[in-house]
């Protein structure tokens, strides 16, 4: 199912970089207390989720929220999506991905694609709140993650509802065209992340890297050809994007999914929004003319900010919770 979005952009916030920017960059993001939770996986390595202190039922509802490349519990969004569900009575447990936040012990690290690790934290979050009904938000990286993973799992997915916000459908396809005009601000800003992240884990292990030339590293698909392929099994980037995107596994969704996607993302290109014959009925997208990546900055009646994303998500959810249908 393919519809047109209902949101509409603040009228001094239509261009997609200002949308982008204004809700990634320039935002207050609302002050949250978490509890950092640690467990132990099968390969060895660990993970970690921030679980929001919220005062809810035992039974109260969990969503694993899966932050966009380099995101983490204090992103403005990620905040914002979680006080909001606070509303709606949804505690929330962020992911923190592999080496982001801390080196983990193994010389591997997240990728687009890397759905075991979503496997493992949703089977955690059902043995810690085994009374509540389980759903996952994911923005950007983390809405491909969790795209591919219910592709993959089907009917076992183990959620009663989803969201995905600013796929990169095509993972391929992004990495080009995120390297022209304007983006490459956007790519140089989380490349300078990602090395960093690198660095501080061969700061504490031994990497099976060849050699790297870290100014050569000007775009994604040169850190992905040098970094994230060897790393973690994959032949070279062009192997990697081919097997990490969420794109293939669409058909094989039967949770209640909402993707929310806006036709002028900087990120990417309206190529990769996916027909409606790649649609499965379990999945509602909805794309917007306006809205920037991961971006959907409405006004208000005061004339402040609006962040339309923390209303629609949390009532989609709250409608199939309650009905089983498409809010």
């Amino acid at each position: 199912m393919i519809v047109e979005s209902r949101f509409r952009p603040a009228a001094w916030c239509r261009n997609p970089h200002a949308q982008t920017v204004v809700a990634g960059l320039f935002r207050r993001p609302p002050a949250l207390d978490f509890n950092v939770e640690t467990f132990e996986l099968a390969d060895g390595d660990f993970l970690e989720v921030s679980v929001s202190t919220y005062a809810a039922l035992s039974d109260a509802p969990v969503a694993l929220i899966c932050p966009g490349i380099n995101g983490t519990p204090d992103s403005p969004y990620v905040r914002g999506i979680v006080k909001a569900l606070h509303n709606f009575g949804i505690r929330s447990a962020v992911l923190h991905y592999r080496g982001l936040m801390r080196p983990n012990r193994l010389p591997i690290t997240f990728h687009s694609g890397r759905t075991e690790d979503i496997t493992a934290v949703i089977d955690f979050l059902g043995e810690r709140f085994p009374d509540a009904a389980r759903v996952a938000v994911g923005y950007s990286l983390g809405g491909n993650m969790l795209l591919k993973y219910m592709g993959e799992h089907g009917q076992d997915s183990g959620l009663a509802a989803a969201a995905a916000v600013s796929v990169p459908f095509d993972l391929a396809t992004c990495a080009k065209t995120i390297r022209h005009g304007l983006r490459r601000v956007y790519q140089r800003y989380l490349l300078e992340d990602l090395k960093a992240m690198i660095r501080a884990k061969q700061a504490n292990n031994t990497l099976p890297l060849a050699a790297v030339d870290w100014p050569r590293l000007r775009s994604f698909a040169a850190f992905d050809d040098c970094v994230t392929a060897p790393l973690n099994g994959f032949a070279n980037a062009a192997d990697y994007y081919a097997r990490a995107s969420c794109g293939p596994f669409l058909a094989n969704i039967t949770t209640p999914t909402l993707v929310i996607h806006a036709r002028d993302d900087p990120f990417m290109t309206p190529a990769i929004i996916p027909p409606a014959t790649h649609i499965p009925d379990a999945v509602r997208l909805e794309l917007a003319r306006h809205g920037g990546h991961v971006g959907f900055v409405a006004g208000s009646r005061l004339g402040r900010p609006s962040y339309w994303l923390e209303h629609r998500i949390p009532k989609f959810i709250e409608a199939t919770l309650s009905t089983n249908v498409f809010g």
